[in-house]
This record gives structure tokens, C-alpha cells and sequence, in this order.
């Protein structure tokens, strides 16, 4: 074969022959962080609330039609897709080894009331515009790679976040959604049924949706805007969030009191009754549980003082996850690889990924967002931001999903 022929050859090959992820690089990655943005203001749309604020409550008008549109990104990146009776949306990129267990990423769409359009829906969206990049660059996986749209981050609805991954990891029971009607009453099961989901019972949703010792995952990584000032302040593109605490000598424990109820509420009435919620959270569970302790002691502190009764219940209390290794080190590769700056950062926001880590080793990709800010309609992140981040996204799913099919290519 002469020179010319070979060369001939070797174009016809790189178009119809898979690419490896090691050959991957991030200028054969056609993506444009403007088409992701403009995806996520027409998904946007989708709200209660007028732009510039989203508001989309699992289940409601503006949630089905947000899922609809969901599906269409994920058809467009070539996805197979399916769903369980929670409403988790799967899409599904097939590897060449049917062995092998799946590769995924994801995160959510359901928004808070008068918040941004930014997150959660950068993992969803960002997903699919990953697997299309690889598929227009030649790649094939060798373990099939599947984007989730997980129901239910939030907690507005039933007043429980990560429901969707929490079912997938086999942490919620049918006795928790019997328990926790949303304000008007209705229960998980029926909400689900009116959206075209559910199952007769709380366990039979349960059971349909479970995937820990039902699937084999081999890893699980989300791409989501940072929710805090450190990448923006220190002008780094990536936060890798690290499989361990690093040693600061910081504090890492966060609170607020995000809901308060009192009865009556009126301009000119004392209240007989107040109550309020209290969000706890630190990277060191014992350190957390020091804190929570410490509120129930000024709680009743408070409550002799003042002669008054009082009660504290713990509704819900999940441990720390640590991201794993070999997750993060395919996020740091595939930084390195793109020539980004970044920085090993600890989330200390709830995730999906906190509940995907009890099915898979797990990790995360942030991007930047405009002052930190996030859950409030200024909310922003860059299309520059999102751009790196879907391409980092990209070569680490890659990376862990190995090569499919390929040639020898020193034969030729």
C-alpha cells in the first residue's frame, strides 16, 4: 500500500473507527458552553415563577413539562432511554462489554422556589451534551455510560432531599413516604401516580427502583456548579472534590434555620406555638453530632427559661460520604489533560452523589457560579465555566469507561 493510500485509509479509519479515551483530547470535543446555556433557559421555561427565578416542584405541571423536554436532550445525544417507578430518568449509551458495570453521571431538575436555572440542571444537561461530544469524536465505551435525571433533589415537596438516589441505594423505606405527606396531604405514591409513575404501594416503587446488589455501577460522577465563592475567588476553572478531608484545621460545620412555622401567625398574636427546622451538616459525622447535641442542649436551656415546653426530633440524619479514588483521579487526569486550573474542594451541599457513593466508588466535578451564589434567581455560571465543565466531564467518563472496539493501527 503506498504512502498516499495509507494515509487515505488511516481518514476513512479515524471517522468510522472508535477512539479510545486514551487518544481523546480536548480539541476533538466539539462543545459550545453557549448551546448548553441556551438549553438551560429553555429549560428554564419551565416554572411556576417568571424568569429570572425557577420554580419546579417534583411532580407538578412544570416538573412533567421540564422531564419531557429532558428526554428530548437525551434522544438527541443518541441515549436509550427508560425510567422506575420513583420518576428517575435513565439514558442509556450501551458498551461493547455487556459484562462490565455501567459508568454514570447525573444530577437533578426539580428547583426551590424563586430559585436559578443553574443547578442540578447543569449536571442533566451537561451529561448529554458529554455523551454527544464523545460520540462526534469517534469514542466508544467499553461499559455502557447512562445520564440520570434523579427525582427529586429537593426537599420542597416532601420535605426529604435526593429521593430518587436514596431509593437507588436502598436508604429510604416505605415507612418514611407513609409518613411524609406533602402540605395538602398527598402522598409520594399518588403524586407519582398523577405525574404517570408510582406503583401501588411505597414498597413497590421502592423495590422497582432499588438498584445496590440489583445492578452492577462501577462509578458515578456529577458535574454541578460549586454553591460557594472559592473557585470564582482563587480564579480556578475545576474543583475536584477530594476522596478525603484535607487537614485545614478549618470549621466544617454548617447550619442554618431554613423554616420556621407559627401558630397563630398573625401581625397582633403571641404565639402559642412556634416551630422551626434545622439544617446540621460537617464533612466529620461525630463532629456534627457534637453540634446537634449542643442544640438540644440550648434548646432546653431556652425552654426552662422561658417556661415553656418543647420537643426535638431528628427527622433525618445521613453520615458523610467520602468520594473515591479512582473517580477522582480520572477528574484530575482529564483536568491535566484539558490544561484547566483547579482545586480539590469538599462539598458541603447535599448531592445525589452522597447517596450514589453507597452503590459505586463516586466523585464531582464543580465549576464556578458568580459569588458563590445558588437557590436564588441570580444564580450563574459562565458558559466558559460550563464549557470546561462538560469536557472534563466528558474525558473523565471516558476514562472510566474505558475503550470499546479498536484496531491495531501500527499495522497499517
Amino acid at each position: 500500500m503506498s504512502r498516499l493510500a495509507k494515509l487515505l485509509f488511516l481518514s476513512l479509519l479515524d471517522q468510522i473507527v472508535p477512539r479510545s479515551a486514551s487518544q481523546l483530547t480536548g480539541s476533538q470535543l466539539k462543545v459550545s458552553g453557549q448551546s448548553v446555556v441556551d438549553q438551560l433557559l429553555h429549560l428554564s421555561r419551565y416554572s411556576v415563577d417568571p424568569a429570572p427565578a425557577v420554580t419546579r416542584v417534583l411532580f407538578t405541571e412544570a416538573d412533567t413539562a421540564a422531564r419531557r423536554y429532558v428526554k428530548e436532550l437525551f434522544q438527541d445525544a443518541g441515549l436509550k432511554m427508560h425510567e422506575d417507578p420513583m420518576g428517575n430518568i435513565f439514558g442509556r449509551w450501551e458498551g461493547s462489554d455487556s459484562s462490565a458495570g455501567a459508568v454514570m453521571t447525573g444530577s437533578h431538575c426539580d428547583a426551590i422556589p424563586l430559585s436559578g436555572l443553574y443547578d442540578g440542571t447543569v449536571g442533566v444537561i451537561g451529561g448529554a451534551a458529554a455523551v454527544k461530544a464523545l460520540r462526534q469524536a469517534g469514542y466508544a465505551p467499553a461499559k455502557t455510560i447512562e445520564v440520570i435525571m434523579f427525582t427529586s433533589e429537593e426537599p420542597t415537596r416532601f420535605g426529604l432531599g435526593c429521593i430518587g438516589s436514596r431509593g437507588m441505594a436502598g436508604t429510604l423505606t416505605p415507612e418514611v413516604l407513609d409518613a411524609r405527606p406533602d402540605e395538602n396531604g398527598t402522598l409520594f405514591k399518588h403524586a407519582a401516580q398523577q405525574a404517570g409513575y408510582g406503583a401501588s404501594s411505597h414498597k413497590a416503587i421502592l423495590d422497582g427502583t432499588l438498584l445496590k446488589g440489583k445492578r452492577k455501577v462501577d462509578a458515578f460522577v456529577e458535574l454541578h456548579i460549586e454553591q460557594g465563592p472559592r473557585l470564582e475567588a482563587e480564579g480556578a476553572a475545576i474543583g475536584v472534590v477530594e476522596e478525603a478531608v484535607l487537614a485545614t484545621g478549618a470549621p466544617d460545620t454548617v447550619g442554618t434555620a431554613g423554616r420556621w412555622d407559627l401558630s397563630p401567625n398573625t401581625v397582633n398574636s403571641v404565639p402559642r406555638e412556634a416551630s422551626l427546622e434545622v439544617d446540621i451538616r460537617d464533612i466529620d459525622g461525630a463532629r456534627r453530632d457534637q453540634v446537634v447535641a449542643a442544640v438540644r442542649k440550648a434548646a432546653g436551656a431556652i425552654a426552662g427559661k422561658r417556661k415553656v415546653r418543647h420537643e426535638v426530633e431528628v427527622v433525618n440524619q445521613d453520615d458523610p460520604a467520602t468520594c473515591g479514588s479512582e473517580v477522582t483521579s480520572a477528574v484530575a487526569a482529564s483536568v491535566k489533560d484539558l490544561g484547566l486550573s483547579s482545586l480539590q474542594l469538599v462539598s458541603r451541599a447535599y448531592h445525589d452523589a452522597l447517596f450514589m457513593a453507597q452503590i459505586a466508588p463516586s466523585g464531582m466535578i464543580f465549576i464556578p457560579c458568580r459569588h458563590g451564589w445558588s437557590h436564588r434567581p441570580d444564580e450563574y455560571s459562565s458558559p466558559e465555566a460550563i464549557e470546561n465543565g462538560v469536557k472534563v466531564l466528558a474525558l473523565t467518563l471516558a476514562r472510566l469507561a474505558g475503550q470499546g472496539v479498536d484496531v491495531d493501527r501500527s499495522e497499517l
